[in-house]
């Protein structure tokens, strides 16, 4: 017994073949396409507005992978961070840190109150700094170095604390004498440290090896 796509896409005599093979691709999709009929409007669940899917219409999904960031990745500026960290007697471990946790190593990030850069720099301490491209990997890398070591300075070379004075500001640290009371503050000095340990952990082991 014949199939259908033998039946319906057998070669009439004396046509040539391309436009045979037109005439089985369109009777082949006609026919899919009336056998499957469109997907019932009345009862489905609209995907408007945000709302979810059924969980077996999840399952059943095609997936796609999530878009990748372009953002460049997190030894794209090694270079530049060992220069800064050599001119300014910093740890590279901690401008790295430091980094990470202000933009995600993003040279575009710009914050709310206007912080700008891989070490979000305000435009006041970007000056000061001597910094002419907030945005410039390289400028921001060692304006926001340069920065952070007179934080450094000022409190002894206490991590925490120059940390603090990066965050909240220096009167502040000056004003508590201390890490001020700030969730948003103390969350940063945390993440920052955490960073820290895992990039000279990293470095270490890159020097044994």
């Amino acid at each position: 017994m014949k199939t259908l796509h033998e039946r319906t896409c057998c070669k009439p005599e004396g046509m040539p073949l391309p436009r045979q093979k037109k005439i089985c691709l369109f009777i082949v999709l006609f026919a899919t396409a009336f056998w499957l009929g469109p997907a019932p409007a009345a009862g489905g669940t609209s995907l408007e507005h945000g709302s979810a899917p059924p969980a077996d219409e999840c399952a059943a999904a095609v997936f796609h992978p999530p878009i990748l960031s372009k953002r460049p990745s997190e030894n794209a500026y090694d270079k530049i961070i060992l220069e800064a960290a050599k001119r300014h007697d910093v740890h590279p471990a901690l401008i790295k840190a430091i980094i990470k946790a202000e933009s995600s190593y993003n040279p575009r990030a710009v914050s709310k109150k206007g912080a700008r850069g891989l070490m979000q720099l305000m435009p006041a301490t970007a000056r000061a700094m001597g910094v002419k491209n907030s945005f410039d990997p390289r400028h921001n890398i060692h304006g926001g170095t340069k920065y952070f070591k007179r934080m450094l300075d000022e409190f002894d070379g206490n991590i925490r604390l120059a940390l603090a004075a990066y965050n909240a500001g220096i009167q502040k640290v000056r004003r508590y004498g201390s890490i001020p009371p700030y969730k948003a503050t103390r969350a940063y000095i945390r993440k920052v440290i955490s960073y820290y340990r895992e990039y000279r952990l990293q470095m270490r082991m890159m020097a044994r090896s």
